[in-house]
């Protein structure tokens, strides 16, 4: 079989066999898809992470449709029912969908009207209509001979033949890959409401929809979905029988034929009207709900992607700020490992407006721990902090700046089992302000600690398959993780648990260690963490880093078996002389690969770098603290925190986000919102077009 796989891969993907080959081996031998992508270039083709998943995914879906091919190849060999014909049938299936075509006629599962007929004796009275040689008087005599006990009348035969005709042709694989094409091509997708539909809710957008299939956009096909479940809408598929019907009397029926192929037309009718049409509809449904489930996953994947990779504030003390009315605003210091130094609350808002104490207690916490920058969360009262803080920094000539960030998902945290055990001490509502300020400071950090479906990224994540979901979001994390690389001395564990071949218990014993020795000062300690192996010492240790250890070379992506390779380099070269044309020369000197050498280069170059770009801050409209402050044709700015397949969902400082419709994203038409937007992208010159008081919505236009 692994022939014939390696054979499929090559059909399936862009790789040549020996580089299939290679990846199979490193795969095989324990190697995680970020230590390959990044440490086996030259073994890959240089193949990216995003590549090899999607290989992974291909290897795992081409794995699934041999072992199913071999399994029915078995069964119908038991069965005597395999011949040369049906097996190259077979062997040429690429798809599962197909093969189970090829396979469904063998299987015992029938209408309960086939298996009476089969039962009762009647298959060879449906060979001989199916034949289409003999006229009505003849098939009548012929029915005669197969009148018993349980087939009283030659019309009970000649009914039960044709129900064993009917399922044939709903069996046969040839015609159900053409019925299926006409469904999906050209089947029409119609909703209706429900006694029980709500006029003012939010399905009204899809109450009418009557729309070719492959037409259907994917957000708007979960929405349908979610109104069905909630018994607001039904669904239906509908399909021109009659231009079936018309090819099945042209390309099924012989025009020569006699008189008994209007018994085989009428049986083929049945066939499909009664079993294949409800069954392909069912199926181009469900085809319809996995492909915008999969789309919505991928969407979400993208989201999370750019998300994680919002540049940090290095190098700062943060006081984070959790806002609020009438529980006041949080407060809590963080250094600039990210440890936490203090909290307390303060109240600069309605009700109480206590500007004068508030004022003070955060002017004593920015003198006292030398805070360079203020997180404030943008949920309720956040604009009033915002103005608050702006006053005091003005009215103090503060060398301090400020920035909105986005605290979706810090309740989630602040309540979660990590934060319990990171400030057992604490106070939820602390917690909170502290995951605010970690927001600033090291956005990546800060959110993998978090649900990624709760931090408002997707859309309809509730609806989508939860495991591919998860397995998306999950793998998006690792491969960012290990591509931005995590400082071994300040990393969570749960942030450690995401570096190749770390799992949580090894995080979770890397912190011991850790705590033990109070700081790593080489990656050859690595080593002495329990539970951590040759392997998984391998997978990982490329992707961690020291800074200020015993060696600068600890402080990059350099991989630790590669050390005697820079020492090499560095005896002969300067590196920073080093130029393109020379690569190649240098590469057979030290018998290191092209790709491999490129990549250390350029870590010499730029030890300790991080490929997130430099933080970058955007200021609201300071006049514009509620809804009702807004007017259309107002232009404000603002910050992308959502994109969906419909639009951008914009941060404008207010509690709800505003909408950018991507009918108003640009001036040019566009496929996607994301072929111009980007998560935490800043905006300004956004115009208001529409204001919802009722709803709360805000309409915006970039146009």
């Amino acid at each position: 079989m692994t022939n014939n796989l390696i054979n499929l891969l090559e059909e399936k993907t862009s790789f040549s066999k020996g580089v299939i080959q290679n990846i199979l081996k490193l795969l095989d031998d324990g190697c995680t898809i970020p230590f390959i992508a990044r440490y086996r270039k030259d073994l890959t083709s240089n193949a990216t992470d995003e590549q090899l998943r999607d290989f992974e995914e291909i290897y795992n879906y081409s794995l699934k449709l041999l072992n199913r091919k071999e399994e029915i190849i078995n069964i119908l060999k038991e069965r005597n029912f395999l011949d040369e014909k049906l097996l190259a049938h077979i062997n040429s299936a690429t798809t599962l969908q197909i093969l189970e075509d090829i396979y469904a006629p063998f299987k015992d599962k029938k209408s309960s009207r086939t298996l009476s007929a089969i039962e009762n004796g009647l298959e060879p009275l449906a060979n001989i209509i199916q034949s289409m040689k003999y006229s009505l008087d003849e098939i009548n005599q012929k029915a005669k001979q197969f009148i018993n006990k349980e087939v009283t009348t030659i019309e009970d035969a000649i009914s039960g033949a044709n129900d064993i005709i009917a399922q044939r042709y709903a069996d046969d694989f040839r015609t159900k890959e053409v019925i299926r094409n006409i469904v999906l091509n050209y089947g029409i997708l119609e909703t209706k409401r429900t006694k029980t539909f709500d006029e003012n809710g939010v399905y009204v957008s899809v109450a009418n929809v009557s729309e070719k299939i492959k037409y259907i956009k994917s957000h708007r096909f979960l929405a349908i979905s979610r109104a069905v479940n909630e018994k607001e809408l039904t669904v239906k598929i509908e399909v021109d029988e009659n231009y079936i019907l018309e090819n099945i009397k042209k390309y099924k029926i012989p025009s020569s034929a006699e008189s008994s192929k209007e018994l085989v037309f009428q049986a083929y009718k049945d066939g499909l009207k009664r079993l294949l049409l409800p069954s392909l509809k069912r199926e181009a449904l469900s085809e319809l709900k996995e492909k915008a489930s999969s789309d919505a996953i991928i969407l979400f994947g993208k989201n999370l992607k750019e998300l994680l990779l919002t540049p940090p504030l290095v190098n700062q003390v943060i006081l984070g700020m959790d806002p609020g009315y009438v529980s006041g605003c949080k407060l809590a210091v963080i250094d600039i490992n990210g440890d936490y130094l203090a909290s307390n609350v303060i109240y600069p808002t309605k009700p109480r407006e206590d500007f004068t104490s508030s004022s003070k207690i955060v002017l004593e916490l920015i003198k006292k721990y030398k805070i360079n920058s203020i997180a404030i969360g943008n949920g309720t009262a956040s604009q009033e902090t915002a103005a608050f803080v702006a006053k005091l920094i003005e009215e103090n000539k503060l060398d301090v700046k400020f920035a909105i960030v986005s605290e979706i998902g810090a309740s989630v945290y602040s309540a979660s089992k990590i934060a319990i055990q990171e400030y057992p001490n604490l106070d939820v509502t602390i917690r909170g302000a502290i995951s605010i300020a970690q927001r600033l400071r090291d956005p990546m950090a800060a959110l993998v600690k978090i649900d990624p479906k709760s931090l408002g990224i997707g859309q309809y994540q509730h609806d989508v398959n939860q495991k591919e979901l998860n397995t998306k979001l999950e793998n998006v994390t690792v491969d960012l993780v290990n591509k931005v690389g995590v400082d071994i001395n300040s990393a969570s564990y749960k942030l450690l648990s995401f570096i190749s071949g770390i799992s949580e218990t090894m995080s979770k014993n890397i912190i011991a260690h850790k705590n033990k020795i109070k700081k790593f000062t080489s990656k050859k300690e690595l080593l002495e963490v329990k539970g951590i192996g040759e392997k998984a010492y391998e997978q990982a240790v490329g992707f961690l880093r020291i800074k200020d250890g015993k060696s600068i070379l600890d402080n990059t992506a350099i991989h630790p078996q590669n050390y005697d390779v820079v020492k090499n380099l560095q005896k002969n070269y300067k590196i920073e002389e080093i130029k393109d044309n020379q690569i190649e020369q240098i590469s057979k000197e030290l018998n290191c690969p092209p790709l491999l050498l490129k990549d250390i280069i350029s870590e010499l170059l730029k030890p300790g770098y991080d490929v997130r770009s430099e933080f970058d801050t955007i200021e609201f409209s300071k006049d514009i603290k509620t809804i009702e402050d807004l007017k259309e044709g107002f232009i404000i700015s603002g910050v992308v925190r959502n994109i969906t397949d419909f639009g951008a969902f914009v941060d404008i400082g207010l509690k709800n986000d505003g909408l950018i419709h991507i009918s108003q994203i640009s001036e040019k038409r566009i496929s996607h919102p994301m072929d111009v937007l980007s998560i935490n992208q800043q905006l300004k010159n956004i115009k208001v077009i529409s204001i919802d008081l009722e709803k709360q919505r805000v309409g915006l236009s970039l146009r």
